[in-house]
């Protein structure tokens, strides 16, 4: 009786839980909502098979406790009930199965009008970049990385040259517009995640996987790493704005392209004006200490 009584306890404080939780998602900031519906599916689903398979063994546990006298009737098989279980499993697995592929279906077609944003991780930071002018993004490759070229922007392909490098900074997207995100590492697995959007995917080395979104809130929103990559893992954070049109235009204004961060720097000469070589100067130990420090 007490076995019985505490696995009806387990199913209701369960439920309650559940229901009652104060930890939930965030609020959901992206097209994504798919994402949700699917995952509340997958609850209601596997919540009502435990909540039905505890009650059964409570029910069983009662029902057929030991009393004086009673005898177990030996049964080897029931070919309705195993029919009807094996109806009731294969319903149960197509509608969690079901839901899922047609997200993936959604999820792994992008749209035409996608912008493509290269995330680049690396131990233990993010780096970005955005096509140029002609809006296409340069070719790259892991071999090309430098303390200059810390992206590996491939310097002969002149589609590169216009790119916009957004290195350990903060990327801005616009809102309402879908973005494909090239995702690539060049150490080891990382894994871009802003829960807002929902949408991730693990950063392999030496290949580029993807994922796309649409941005619908403005706002300033957390990047983790969702996987583990070394002792500087809990560190790992970065920030996505997303702004509206005229905010982004304004921040695309203001980033340096490859062309502009490769061309070599000036450090001084008689006729600079003392700031200038001052200002140039500073820039110049700050990218040293920068480089130093990896």
């Amino acid at each position: 009786m007490a076995v019985a009584l505490v696995l009806v306890l387990i199913v209701v404080g369960s439920v309650l839980f559940h229901l009652l939780s104060p930890w939930w998602w965030t609020p959901i900031a992206s097209n994504w909502a798919y994402i949700d519906n699917t995952i509340i599916i997958t609850f209601w689903i596997t919540g009502f098979v435990f909540a039905a398979v505890v009650l059964f063994m409570a029910y069983c546990v009662f029902r057929f406790r030991h009393r004086e006298g009673n005898r177990a009737a030996y049964e080897p098989e029931n070919k309705r009930l195993e029919s009807w279980l094996t109806i009731v499993t294969a319903v149960g697995v197509t509608a969690l199965l079901v839901p899922g592929l047609f997200v993936w279906s959604r999820f792994v077609h992008v749209p035409s009008d996608a912008t493509d944003v290269e995330v680049v991780g690396q131990q233990w930071q993010w780096s970005f970049r955005l096509p140029g002018k002609d809006g296409k993004l340069g070719t790259s490759d892991t071999r090309d990385v430098t303390a200059d070229n810390p992206l590996g922007v491939i310097a002969s392909d002149p589609n590169g040259q216009d790119d916009v490098v957004v290195e350990a900074a903060d990327l801005h997207l616009p809102v309402g517009k879908p973005v494909k995100m090239l995702l690539r590492s060049i150490d080891v697995l990382h894994d871009f995640y802003v829960p807002e959007f929902r949408a991730k995917m693990d950063m392999i080395p030496g290949s580029v996987t993807y994922f796309w979104f649409t941005p619908t809130k403005t706002g300033t929103f957390q990047v983790l790493c969702a996987e583990l990559c070394g002792q500087g893992h809990p560190l790992m954070h970065g920030v996505v704005m997303v702004d509206t049109q005229q905010d982004y235009v304004a921040w695309l204004g203001q980033q340096q392209t490859f062309a502009q961060l490769s061309a070599p720097q000036q450090t001084g000469s008689a006729d600079q004006a003392p700031g200038k070589t001052t200002a140039s100067g500073l820039k110049i130990a700050a990218r040293l200490e920068t480089v130093g420090s990896r």
